[in-house]
């Protein structure tokens, strides 16, 4: 009896060593010290410069889509999976808020954002089209995007995005990547709820220098002055337009004007005078 409960035994704690062998297999839940926050911003800082390869995707509308279809602006990308039931939903909405507040600052086409589910399986495009209804996105230049595999492993190696998955869905760095009109990555922004600057002061680096249709810069030079003096301020949490500067400019060049006048009129007075 003795030795049939030990065999019992043996086998019981042979399965659950098989079971647990399983699960960490490479694609499975993996040890979840294996996600570092530490290395993951290591890792995506690192990405800093990395040209992005022109990989294809699918829109909500089942329509092919390469991220070359956005060279020549800055890109927004963003990486989240549908099943995340509140990190990706408030961190889209978060991102939604910003881009508005950007777009007070640029124009509407100055740049273009992109989602892309990085849960190949689940993210499809009806559940990535959900998943925009379900945050209230309705924003021009905002694609949500599905990928295989492939190209989902491909692109987040580009960006330097980590991901793992865990009881709790994926452990993943929340990261928002600034690429350049070149596809090269240019600036990452970290957090659900960043500051603001933090990712308008790179599209105003890069929108600044980009050129447009005809070799002329953002909006010519009403543009420019509106680029420059475009201004944070931190107690409304908006972008405005500083007039101060013109104030400035102004009195600079009344200083400048009164002693030239004064300097013209002492040389032609002391050419009156007859010589002493």
């Amino acid at each position: 009896m003795a030795i049939k409960q030990l065999t019992l035994m043996f086998l019981a704690v042979s399965g659950v060593l098989l079971t647990a062998v399983a699960w960490a297999q490479p694609g499975d839940v993996p040890d979840q010290e294996a996600y570092d926050p530490d290395t993951a911003m290591q890792h995506s800082q690192a990405a800093i410069g990395n040209h992005v390869g022109d990989y294809e995707f699918t829109d909500t509308d089942g329509n092919k889509v390469k991220l070359t279809d956005f060279a020549g602006a800055p890109l927004l990308v963003s990486l989240i999976y549908t099943s995340c039931y509140h990190v990706c939903p408030v961190t889209t909405q978060y991102l939604a808020k910003s881009v508005k507040a950007a777009r007070e600052v640029f124009e509407d086409d100055s740049f273009s954002i992109v989602t892309i589910g990085f849960d190949s399986p689940r993210d499809t495009p009806e559940n990535m089209n959900v998943f925009a209804r379900e945050q209230g996105i309705d924003i021009e230049g905002w694609h949500f995007l599905s990928g295989t595999p492939e190209s989902i492993q491909q692109l987040a190696d580009d960006l330097g995005f980590i991901y793992f998955p865990s009881p709790r869905g994926f452990d993943h760095i929340t990261q928002l990547t600034v690429i350049d009109s070149q596809s090269s990555v240019y600036a990452q922004v970290y957090g659900g709820s960043f500051s603001l600057p933090w990712m308008v002061e790179p599209l105003k680096e890069l929108i600044f220098n980009r050129p447009r249709a005809g070799g002329h810069l953002f909006s010519g030079l009403l543009g420019r002055v509106k680029l420059f003096c475009t201004v944070y301020d931190p107690t409304t949490g908006r972008y405005e337009f500083d007039y101060s500067l013109f104030i400035q400019i102004a009195i600079g060049l009344m200083i400048v004007l009164s002693v030239s006048l004064y300097l013209m009129r002492e040389y032609f007075r002391a050419r009156r005078q007859p010589p002493g």
